[in-house]
């Protein structure tokens, strides 16, 4: 596990100033946070050290501003929802540097809780500017990074930061690094993952790790396609990457080398239409249609799929195995997802899932309180998979 340092490890910052680097790009329409799951990550860590008395100074981007004041992209419009999900006042500053951001820190007493505006209204922030980390800096004692999500770029108020002050990892980066380290890091064998989504091209530097790491490779949704049609299968209209067929190969054979199983749809449900409640069959896979589309794997590969997980006892999931947002073709996702939640509870798996689309797909399939942890990040849990390392982790491992 990379050694870091965590709140633990803070003693007596009552009075102490705190930056925080929280997520809190959440979605809103007309004016108000429709979905709070990241306020709510973050929670903890900012209670735990308001409760300890420090003076909390949150740090967060909002959109892609570009380095200019939005206002639609102003934090301001974040501050109910944060107040709500914390029952705790929140104050607000119009600017993370100079003096707004000075005087409302200075009029701050112990405990009390203060939002800075978008980080990335500058520059500087996305260039991880030294002058910039600087004036971020100077109203602070101490940094916590608290946002995994964007661990993976090296911006002043992630990664910047944690080079001028004593630097720790909050409860949700810590969650998150722990779960990670148990699905892919020193995992409990066998691991088994599921890959779905639509397009190889998207997760190719991912396969490629995987299939060095797991024991079982579960390949689903669209990608399933480019695979099956690489190794001679017609998949009539079904989305497939055709120009990709030499990678599927490529990353095959790198399956083999490394004793890594995949594991491909034996059947599918296919359609002629790509809307709900379309009519479809189910087909082996070696028969699909010419003027049809497979937009689901059938129950027989559902079958073998709930097997790899009942032998596993890490499963790390990313991405649905059909077309999920549509009935019916979102019944093998929710039937796995169902599998591996049962299997969890049961204490015999280890389950981490994550990326826009898993998440999505695992609420719908109501499981999401079921699994050991589903990640909320996308780009830094896909970049985590792919063995790369995230900038904002790489630096409080340092600072350690």
């Amino acid at each position: 596990m990379p050694a870091f340092k965590t709140i633990d490890d803070l003693n007596d910052i009552a009075g102490k100033r705190v930056l925080v680097r929280v997520d809190l790009n959440v979605p809103v329409a007309d004016g108000k946070v429709t979905d709070r799951t990241r306020i709510e990550r973050v929670a903890p860590t900012i209670l735990e050290l308001s409760k300890k008395g420090a003076k909390v100074i949150l740090l967060a981007h909002f959109g892609r501003p570009k380095g200019e004041p939005v206002a639609d992209m102003s934090l301001s419009l974040i501050v109910p929802a944060v107040a709500d999900v914390l029952g705790h006042a929140v104050s607000f500053a119009s600017d993370c540097i100079g003096a707004p951001a000075a005087d409302a820190v200075a009029k701050m007493n112990n405990g009390d809780i203060l939002l800075l505006e978008n980080t990335r209204f500058h520059k500087g922030e996305e260039k991880n500017d030294p002058a910039f980390v600087e004036a971020l800096a100077a109203n602070g004692d101490i940094y916590v990074n608290d946002a995994f999500s964007a661990a993976h770029r090296a911006h002043a108020s992630t990664e910047g930061l944690a080079r001028h002050l004593p630097a720790y990892a909050g409860r949700t980066m810590q969650a998150e690094l722990e779960a990670l380290e148990k699905g892919l890091g020193q995992p409990v064998r066998p691991v088994v993952a599921i890959v779905g989504g639509a397009k190889v091209s998207s997760k190719i530097d991912l396969l490629m790790n995987l299939v060095k790491k797991v024991d079982a490779l579960v390949i689903g949704g669209g990608m399933a396609n480019t695979f099956l049609a690489a190794r001679g299968a017609q998949v009539g209209k079904s989305l497939c990457e055709h120009d990709l067929a030499e990678t599927a190969k490529q990353i095959m054979i790198e399956a083999a080398t490394s004793g890594c199983a995949i594991v491909l749809p034996e059947d599918g449900v296919v359609a002629r239409e790509f809307k709900a409640g379309a009519a479809n069959e189910i087909v082996d896979i070696n028969a699909i249609p010419a003027d049809a589309m497979v937009l689901d794997v059938g129950p027989k590969s559902v079958e073998s799929i709930k097997a790899w997980i009942s032998r596993a006892e890490t499963l790390v999931w990313n991405g649905p195995l059909g077309a999920f947002e549509i009935e019916p073709f979102d019944a093998a996702t929710v039937a796995a997802a169902k599998h591996a939640a049962e299997c969890t509870k049961a204490g015999k798996l280890v389950s981490v899932a994550g990326g826009g689309d898993t998440v999505a797909a695992l609420n719908h399939a109501g499981v999401s309180d079921d699994f050991t942890y589903i990640s909320t990040a996308g780009g830094a849990f896909l970049e985590w998979m792919e063995g790369k390392e995230l900038p904002g982790v790489a630096i409080l491992t340092a600072a350690k």
